[in-house]
């Protein structure tokens, strides 16, 4: 698969599985393609006039290609969830923003919305802290609970693949660690693609690594061997700092 904003050649001849129910960490220098990728994978370059992709991507078993021009780019956006690097809750209250995405589904009933929206927040470790507060609007959380809102809110549609973007970059240590916990529970019912620049983030809550350079993929593999016996120079140099 290759993308282009414009003229520029952003992701050049990318060529990688995802295995299902893990957690796959991108890696890399600011710059170098990891959410251009992940912006693919929901089509949100297609918001943008001028923006193209070349190639597919196939969502297995169903060998559908994501990027293929018959496939509603807002199907797509239900069946792979993203989370964004700042909590980016709607101007709703925190039962709407949890349900907003069953109700684009078509669901109108609302028991079911309100089983899931309760499903979602309890697989998001938020349940407890808002179970009183559903009607308060979502600003009123803090940060660290507006992100597990937005985890939970792109939970409800139940999603097939879920996208991380820096998810912590803007918490505080303890709400760092409570993400973490989450990312690497959820995978038993999802895949999870995130991108970080904490490398120990990467070491700790992924199965496969990926590191990107230049709009290339350098280097996949297992996570402990990326770290631990790094096949690249480049992939070694980045690991211990000598460039970022």
């Amino acid at each position: 698969m290759n993308f282009f904003y414009g003229t520029k050649h952003a992701l050049k001849n990318i060529n990688l599985s995802i295995p299902v129910n893990a957690v796959t960490a991108l890696i890399g220098p600011s710059g170098c393609g990891k959410t251009t990728l992940l912006r693919c994978l929901n089509r949100m370059h297609d918001l943008y006039q001028g923006n193209r992709y070349e190639g597919r991507i196939l969502l297995l078993p169903e060998n559908l290609n994501i990027i293929g021009s018959d496939v509603d780019p807002m199907e797509m956006r239900l069946r792979v969830g993203m989370v964004f690097q700042k909590p980016n809750p709607f101007p709703k209250s925190i039962f709407d923003n949890v349900a907003f995405g069953l109700r684009l589904k078509g669901i109108t009933s609302r028991s079911e919305i309100a089983g899931r929206v309760e499903e979602s927040l309890k697989a998001a470790a938020l349940w407890e802290e808002v179970k009183d507060r559903l009607k308060e609007g979502a600003y009123a959380l803090s940060g660290g609970q507006q992100q597990r809102l937005c985890i939970a809110r792109a939970l409800a549609p139940e999603p097939e693949l879920l996208l991380f973007d820096e998810p912590t970059s803007a918490l505080d240590p303890a709400s760092t660690s409570r993400i973490e916990d989450l990312v690497y529970q959820l995978k038993d019912r999802l895949t999870i693609l995130i991108v970080t620049h904490n490398m120990q983030q990467a070491a700790r809550v992924s199965d496969q690594t990926v590191f990107f350079f230049h709009g290339e993929i350098i280097e996949a593999n297992k996570t402990s061997t990326i770290f631990e016996h790094p096949r690249e120079e480049l992939t070694a140099k980045y690991l211990t700092g000598q460039f970022g």
